[in-house]
């Protein structure tokens, strides 16, 4: 068995795991005969099967997997009877949390069990894993159409969505990040400007953010010489379409800002929507409150920051969340940066729905979108980090690909995020492709031939 197949089998064993000490601390009542861990291993199967009848339906390869990875001994016949019993559409189940997963969420939303040793984040564990088990179904067993990799995308999208809406989806809870955090805090201020300045494209954008920090640390000059120092608001508007790598500039801005002096910490924090405004009275202002701690020493970046005041009327509370984030930028205004981000049109009539909010974000720069040759050079770099290289042919058909991308743009059109969709979709093809060869040779395994990238479909 491959170490990505003994490591699968961890992670769904670990899963295993959690059901138990969930059922073991009282959170699910015994008496009602539900059994946690044994609906688990049903769902992952059910899981399963609505990828494969997304596509072609259950074939051979589909069938070990299932047997080596999630112990069910299926035959086509069988599964087809699951599948049709269930009602694993698209329709149906691919349109419905799981009960199973909505228990895993509400006991670490709810802070169910005290101590918890996973630390409230079982629930986004299982949606990983989740992910583990599709990305390795689709790539492993030779599935080539379009179907089921869109399944996979969709249903997962809607877990994140789920975990997004009570909280449990927010990137600076993610121990890992944080201890990326922590490593990179010892690059220097010059080390920090190079690798921004080193971001494909994004010329404005470089322009203005060098020019921002040159007078914060003029300003931080003249302070440390007892001069008189002007004012500088530091809140910042990122306007412009998805993609174009406002959080990546925030979060440099943030390790900038550290090296300097500005902030203690330089950490980054990200949230939506979800992540301030509760849907119960009072609740709103204490969830602004507990993100503001969080910020404290770095920058708050709230994405698509719009949707706080678009919602008006009885009911919402996007104008609270508002109300209370302009209170604690003042109490707070020497160790707190925010930066509200979004599509243009939609960031300037969130600036101009309130006096405070004009007031505090002055300075607004625009994100443009990214040309199709800076697409095709953000591929070819997001390539070299996952140890990928396009052949000449693969390489041309990426050209032609983005400049057609470019000049006929969708609603849908989301910059870099496009380029990710897009290399994702050929690994998988690839994957599909070299799966069965004798033992391929590095060369074999880094390569993306033109085949791989050719039928590629965004939306």
């Amino acid at each position: 068995m491959s170490d990505l197949n003994t490591e699968l089998i961890n992670s769904i064993n670990k899963c295993y795991e959690m059901c138990e000490y969930i059922e073991a601390k009282n959170v699910i009542n015994k008496d009602s005969g539900y059994h946690f861990k044994e609906s688990l291993k049903q769902e992952f199967l059910n899981f399963t099967l609505f990828l494969s009848y997304a596509d072609k339906g259950f074939n051979e390869e589909e069938r070990k997997f299932v047997k080596d990875i999630l112990g069910f001994d299926m035959t086509v016949e069988s599964a087809k009877i699951i599948y049709e019993r269930r009602r694993l559409d698209s329709t149906h189940y691919g349109m419905n949390i799981p009960y199973v997963v909505k228990c895993f969420v509400l006991c670490d939303a709810g802070r169910k069990i005290l101590g918890d040793i996973y630390h409230n984040k079982k629930a986004k564990f299982l949606v990983e894993t989740y992910r583990a088990i599709g990305q390795s179904y689709v790539a492993l067993c030779g599935d080539e159409s379009e179907k089921g990799v869109e399944a996979l995308t969709k249903y997962l999208f809607m877990f994140d969505n789920f975990l997004k809406e009570f909280g449990l989806l927010l990137p600076h809870q993610s121990t890992a990040s944080n201890i990326k955090a922590v490593e990179e805090d010892n690059k220097t201020t010059e080390e920090l400007l190079a690798e921004l300045n080193s971001l494909t494209g994004l010329k404005g954008v470089k322009e203005n953010i060098n020019q921002l920090i040159n007078l914060v640390k003029v300003q931080k000059m003249r302070e440390d010489n007892k001069m008189k120092v002007s004012s500088i608001n530091k809140h910042v508007v990122f306007s412009g379409n998805p993609g174009t790598g406002k959080t990546t500039v925030a979060r440099l801005l943030a390790k900038v800002y550290k090296s300097i002096g500005v902030v203690e910490k330089g950490h980054l924090v990200e949230v939506d929507r979800s992540g301030l405004v509760s849907g119960y009275i009072g609740q709103t202002a204490l969830k602004v409150q507990d993100v503001i701690a969080e910020a404290l020493g770095g920058i708050l970046f709230i994405d698509e920051a719009y949707t706080l005041t678009s919602k008006k009327g009885e009911g919402d509370f996007g104008q609270e969340a508002v109300d209370t984030l302009l209170k604690e930028m003042e109490d707070h205004r020497d160790d707190l940066i925010v930066i509200c981000a979004g599509y243009t049109e939609l960031m300037q009539e969130f600036i101009n729905s309130n006096p405070g909010l004009r007031s505090r974000f002055s300075r607004v720069i625009e994100f443009e979108d990214y040309t199709a040759s800076e697409e095709v050079e953000i591929l070819l770099s997001m390539c070299k980090g996952k140890e990928y290289i396009l052949s000449d042919a693969a390489k041309e058909e990426a050209e032609r690909f983005f400049n057609d991308r470019v000049a006929n743009k969708t609603e849908s059109y989301a910059n870099a995020r496009d380029v990710r969709n897009y290399l994702e979709k050929a690994i998988l093809n690839q994957a599909s492709r070299i799966v069965n060869l004798d033992s391929p040779d590095k060369d074999t395994l880094m390569k993306l031939e033109v085949e791989d990238l050719k039928g590629i479909v965004l939306q």
